[in-house]
Order: C-alpha cells, then structure tokens, then sequence
C-alpha cells in the first residue's frame, strides 16, 4: 500500500512540529463534542460528556486509520483495555477518518475492544489536532492522547508521532487520578 511509506515519512517530516504546538494544556477544559463512531464494526454515537459521568476519558488522536503506526497503536490500546476498565477509564480513539473506514478499523485493528470515532473539522479544531496536512486526500490529525477527568477538564497530554508510549503513558495518567 502506498500509503504506509507516505505516512511514515510525514510522521517523521512533521513529528517536531506537531509535538511543538499541537496539545491542550493540562487543566484546560476539553469541548464536548458528539459525534458518530465503530465499536467492533457497529454504528455508535459517541457523547464525550456522557462517557464523562461514568469516569475519566482516554480520547487518543491518531493520524489515519490502517496505516503502520496506528494499526501499532489501537492493537496495543485493544491489549490494555482490561487495565483501562479497571481503573474506570473508557478509551476513544479518534481520527479524521469517515465512519465506514473506522468500522472496518474498529473490528480489524480495535479487534472489538474500544470505540472509534470520526474527528470532525469542529472536534480536531477544538482539540488542536490537525496535522495541517493532507494524504491521499485525507485529512490527518497529530498523534495526540488526552486523559480527561470526570470533571471534564484535562489532566495529561501526550502529544508525539511516536505511537510506542501513548498506551503506558495515559494507563499510568490514569491510575495516577484515584
């Protein structure tokens, strides 16, 4: 797929850039935002303040659905989702891809385990998330994960194109909050 080498070289062209101004700060209150998503390849709407009354919310932004990074990442968010629900946490991940793409996404790479869902103009604005790029005439955001506390303000940011350490970093963000 021709996709992957050129995903690969933006992450590396624009990694520096994203990781420099593309975050929310922590305490910041994050925007509610409803929108419709994928778990295990089912249509679901997604309300962030809904997912907030049950406990905190890991909203993980990656760049594009069944590329080599974030295939990487929602499988090694999938295998921690068990450490997630112990700690109350209820992960999303998010992306500017369309929910058609993100069904096959959430029942191929999610293998079922987390929602996924589409970023809108609105949502990747509020969040600071785009990319400022597009590939393949997509849109892509930065590799962005929030932990989000039930009071809806945010408590962690981890903003880098590296996808290796969003699972232990937000999982540790996470137990960090009891």
């Amino acid at each position: 797929m021709r996709l992957l080498p050129l995903l690969a070289a933006a992450s590396l062209a624009f990694g520096a850039a994203a990781s420099a101004d593309a975050t929310l700060a922590a305490g910041a209150k994050a925007a509610d935002f409803t929108t419709r998503g994928a778990m295990a390849g089912k249509v679901v709407d997604v309300h962030l303040a809904a997912l907030l009354k049950k406990g905190p919310v890991v909203l993980y932004f990656f760049p594009a659905a069944f590329t080599g990074g974030c295939n990487a990442e929602a499988h090694a968010f999938a295998e921690a989702i068990p450490a997630f629900t112990k700690a109350g946490a209820t992960v999303i991940g998010m992306s500017a891809d369309d929910v058609p793409t993100l069904q096959r996404f959430s029942s191929e790479k999610c293998a079922g385990a987390f929602t996924v869902a589409s970023a809108g103009p609105a949502v990747v604005a509020a969040y600071d998330v785009d990319l400022h790029h597009q590939m393949a005439g997509r849109n892509l955001t930065t590799r962005t994960s929030y932990v989000i506390a039930r009071d809806g303000k945010i408590a962690f940011v981890h903003d880098n194109m590296d996808a290796s350490q969003h699972v232990a970093t937000t999982l540790a963000a996470v137990q960090q909050l009891h």
